[in-house]
């Protein structure tokens, strides 16, 4: 569980009171506090809400790692600048061709089976598009330099 309230921190970010939010999310204040504290998960769709007034794209990952019982599936993702992700998502696909990893799973996958020899380096190229998904996830909600 995340240490901080999520929707508490992007509220504050947004520069919003909890009654304001209510508000602008048409709900109870009591549900904000609700969220605000884990005592109740928010349901999707006033995530999508708080994630548009909050200006906050990075929310609903977060929230849907939290709904899933912290799933790995789903990466924890981080709201970096522009240029970090950039940089970061760039460089894993740079990495991801120079290993020519795209070729390793043709061959790993042209006869449908993932027998013990190939299994490890099977497991290193899902890692390796794990670390691709996520940094293509923070590029999407990455913030640009203020000026």
């Amino acid at each position: 569980m995340y240490k901080t309230n999520i929707y508490q921190n992007a509220r504050v970010s947004a520069g919003l009171t909890q009654e304001r939010a209510a508000e602008k999310l048409g709900i109870s204040v009591e549900s904000i506090k609700a969220y605000e504290t884990y005592r109740r998960l928010p349901p999707f769709d006033i995530v999508d809400g708080m994630a548009l007034i909050y200006r906050a794209d990075y929310l609903p990952y977060q929230h849907m790692r939290i709904a899933s019982g912290e799933v790995k599936v789903i990466p924890e993702v981080e709201v970096r600048s522009l240029e970090q992700a950039a940089m970061s998502l760039i460089n894993k696909t740079l990495a991801f061709a120079d290993k020519r990893r795209d070729r390793d799973l043709l061959t790993i996958a042209e006869d449908g089976v993932i027998d013990e020899a190939e299994r490890p380096l099977f497991e290193a190229i899902v890692t390796e598009l794990d670390e691709l998904i996520k940094a293509a996830l923070e590029l999407k909600i990455s913030r640009e330099a203020q000026p």
